[in-house]
């Protein structure tokens, strides 16, 4: 008795531990598709780097820097796969901004792979577990965490296991703040380093930053991707030459025609010069020039037109895609919106909060495939795949006339939640109850998130006329008929939002500003009246 009793409290706390980990954080997991990794024959030099470093037993860690887009994942992800299939990888975490990912979430989960790595510290990390029922809390500190899940349990193997081993943590500067970053690289590299621990080595990669630099604890060995690297260039050159080789054997049709190379040793050097030793430059080239219905030979000459002073200018390609859409303002904005989402959606509630420019959708995911994530299966949510797209869209000194400020793409997004309401309402008045309900039911985004978007948006007079639409029509009847609590104390929350923000400055310009207020005012306040007389 006493037996099954521990194994159903065992199984209980294994499986806590398997509901809290990031799954997304884990380098090959299938959320993290489109894997990212090194082409054959490429980065060998640093490669064979780093094997040399994780080979010793010094615990020697290892931080690869430099610029979004030089190739640090790729990198990341090809050692990873290497330390994994010589049975040699502890564990790892990657951050990226596509994925929701929960701060509470990477010490369990670098717990989790450490028990499948050495099964013999499993039952020890499982106990920690049974004996502190909050161990796997939000609230509970890192330091906790990180004793009782992972210092205490590796303390049992250090006369077991000499093999190096490595745990990875790629892109720390898309984690969740300045001070996170700093406090995840001084935790590790502070409570991993003691002598009666195993030999791990820690690596992490991210942009050269001044507080992940400072935050670096023990033997560290810096290495610096730069784009005037050597290596890093003619690796480019090879992933441009393969990419453009297989352009010409899929056009049969069309290069068979010609007698002469393609493209031409001057248009090639051109190329690799202005991608510098920037991948994600490259890979961007590479389909702007493939992208059906056009011809290959004037869309790379098109690249080659614009004059370039440095090398390696991403802003530059971005701005120069984005002028030849023919409708480069809404493209913008489109794009700064998903940016700006408060999570991130499939492409189905995508079409349908962007209702109005749903084919401008398209062409723009299409444009960008490189560095969006648009799964085809529609299932998954559409992210921005690299951070170089975001970093450029947000900052106006490198978007200049395409940027779209913060206050306007909240603005977009505001009046999209809106139309959404508008364009839902029921023919029937008396209906509105089981529209209402639709949208609470199945969490729908415009529900969720209008007061959001409302709070952080430029009040224009668009934005303002369909605020008082929504106010004058839809919200009233959605109050007068709302029967169920939990829909009116939803709705209660984002109307008390909603009143701050329409009683500010900003928003009251005149009569009709003090109306749209009083409206939802009054609507918050019968939310809370219906509400308590339905409990």
């Amino acid at each position: 008795m006493m037996t099954s009793v521990h194994s159903s409290s065992y199984e209980r706390a294994w499986n806590s531990l398997c509901d809290v980990v990031e799954y997304s954080g884990i380098f090959d997991s299938e959320k993290r598709q489109p894997h990212s990794r090194c082409m054959k024959n490429t980065r060998v030099a640093l490669r064979e780097s780093l094997r040399q470093i994780l080979d010793k037993r010094d615990r020697t860690n290892v931080w690869l820097n430099g610029l979004a887009g030089v190739g640090k994942t790729s990198i990341a992800f090809s050692i990873a796969e290497e330390m994994k299939t010589a049975e040699r990888l502890a564990a790892t975490f990657f951050f990226s901004h596509k994925h929701a990912q929960s701060a509470a979430a990477i010490i369990p989960t670098i717990a989790y792979q450490l028990a499948l790595a050495f099964p013999r510290i499993r039952g020890d990390i499982v106990t920690a577990i049974e004996k502190d029922k909050l161990l796997l809390s939000s609230q509970k500190s890192r330091h906790d965490q990180m004793r009782e899940l992972v210092i205490k349990p590796l303390h049992t193997l250090k006369f077991r296991q000499e093999t190096p081993y490595a745990i990875i943590i790629d892109a720390l500067d898309e984690s969740f703040s300045a001070e996170e970053a700093a406090g995840l690289v001084t935790l590790l590299t502070s409570t991993l380093t003691g002598p009666d621990l195993p030999n791990i080595h820690l690596i992490f990669t991210s942009c050269p930053e001044a507080h992940i630099r400072t935050a670096m604890q023990g033997r560290v060995h810096e290495i610096r991707l730069t784009t005037r690297d050597e290596e890093v260039i003619q690796d480019v050159r090879f992933f441009l030459r393969a990419s453009l080789d297989r352009i010409r054997t899929s056009r049969p049709t069309l290069f068979d025609k010609q007698h002469t190379a393609w493209p031409s040793e001057y248009g090639f050097e051109t190329l690799v010069f202005k991608a510098g030793g920037l991948f994600v430059y490259a890979a961007m080239a590479v389909h702007f020039i493939s992208a059906a219905g056009h011809n290959p030979q004037q869309r790379l000459d098109l690249l080659l037109e614009e004059r370039f002073t440095v090398g390696a200018d991403i802003d530059q390609l971005y701005r120069q895609i984005i002028s030849f859409l023919k409708d480069h303002i809404t493209h913008c904005r489109l794009l700064a919106s998903i940016i700006h989402l408060h999570h991130p959606l499939r492409l189905a509630e995508l079409q349908e909060l962007f209702h109005a420019d749903r084919q401008s959708l398209a062409v723009m995911l299409e444009a960008f495939l490189p560095v969006i994530l648009n799964p085809s299966n529609g299932n998954e949510t559409v992210e921005i795949y690299h951070a170089s797209l975001r970093d450029f869209m947000t900052d106006p000194r490198r978007s200049k006339d395409y940027h779209v400020t913060f206050a306007q793409a909240h603005e977009h997004l505001a009046r999209c939640c809106l139309n959404f309401f508008v364009r839902k309402e029921p023919m029937r008045p008396s209906d509105a109850w089981f529209v209402l309900a639709s949208f609470s039911s199945a969490s729908s985004y415009p529900f969720e998130c209008w007061a959001r978007h409302l709070s952080m948006a430029y009040p224009s007079s668009t934005l303002r006329n369909l605020l008082a639409q929504f106010t004058a029509e839809t919200l009233q009847r959605w109050v007068s008929q709302s029967r169920d609590t939990h829909m009116l104390a939803s709705l209660n929350i984002y109307l008390r939002s909603a009143k701050k923000t329409s009683l500010s400055s900003k928003w009251i310009r005149g009569l009709s500003g003090l109306v749209v207020a009083w409206r939802i005012a009054r609507a918050f306040r019968d939310t809370e009246k219906y509400s308590a007389s339905l409990i």
